[in-house]
């Protein structure tokens, strides 16, 4: 079982500054500011599940794993950008972005799917941090992206317990678990990843979402390899109540896979021309 680990168990010795990729530091730039948000989304789903007191108390819990990755990965950037204002860059964000905290009912339409869309959320971040891992040379990034890409996939399995739970209660249908879920998926080329990169980077002029969304998705979808896709889209499968390693797990993979190659391909060469 994996074991949660705190700020000071971080190896920060291992950091090489003459390792660091200038395009992967840009990319954990944006997802400090992001990580650190959990606060509010821990207010938000504190909203909605309100009287479900064993999932409140795990809410608290996973907030604050998320507030702690985005410390660490600012740290970390701090290290190899000590210019880097975190603390400006993360207010600019959360003005720009704000998340809902006044609300009590689910933006998804119920508490199961909300749980179903938090399960994606941990998919897409436990891959995006393994890839990173993966394609970093500089050694403490590797470290703590290895770190918080499985502290990702311990949270998927808390949502997927609870999903489990409420879905019993509502029985949604297949189609209508694969719409929120494949729709959830499709949300990260939406503004959060896009501002996040604009903000933290301090990007000059306006914001222009679709610049963004190719500066940050050029660097990103080129780190995933097969392995990264595969694991993902098996835990999707698993999430939505198919066979976790059937024919629409290989199926969706080699989807996946082949438009995260061809957007990664296009973006390049928009950024070269």
């Amino acid at each position: 079982m994996h074991q949660k680990w705190k700020f000071e168990n971080i190896k920060w010795s291992l950091f090489d500054p003459e390792k660091v990729n200038p395009d992967l530091l840009r990319i954990i730039k944006a997802g400090s500011v992001v990580e650190h948000n959990g606060s509010d989304y821990g207010i938000y789903l504190d909203n909605v599940f309100q009287g479900d007191a064993v999932f409140q108390k795990e809410i608290v819990a996973w907030s604050k794993d998320e507030i702690k990755h985005g410390r660490v990965l600012a740290e970390w950037v701090k290290k190899a950008d000590p210019t880097y204002n975190f603390e400006d860059r993360f207010k600019d964000f959360v003005d720009k972005f704000p998340v809902d905290t006044q609300t009590k009912d689910s933006i998804r339409g119920s508490r199961a799917a909300e749980l179903l869309t938090r399960c994606m959320v941990e998919i897409a971040t436990s891959s995006f941090y393994s890839a990173v891992s993966d394609a970093a040379d500089e050694p403490l990034l590797k470290h703590i992206c290895a770190k918080i890409s499985a502290d990702e996939l311990r949270h998927y399995k808390l949502f997927y317990t609870h999903l489990q739970r409420y879905q019993k209660i509502e029985n949604m249908t297949l189609f209508k678990r694969f719409k929120v879920a494949a729709g959830r998926l499709f949300e990260n080329e939406g503004d959060e990843l896009a501002l996040a990169y604009y903000t933290a980077n301090e990007e000059k002029g306006p914001y222009d979402r679709a610049y963004c969304t190719k500066r940050y998705g050029q660097v990103v979808y080129r780190s995933y390899q097969k392995i990264h896709v595969d694991r993902a889209m098996a835990l999707f499968c698993k999430a939505i109540g198919v066979a976790p390693r059937g024919w629409l797990q290989k199926l969706l993979s080699a989807f996946t896979y082949g438009l995260l190659s061809r957007k990664a391909k296009a973006y390049a060469r928009s950024a070269a021309s």
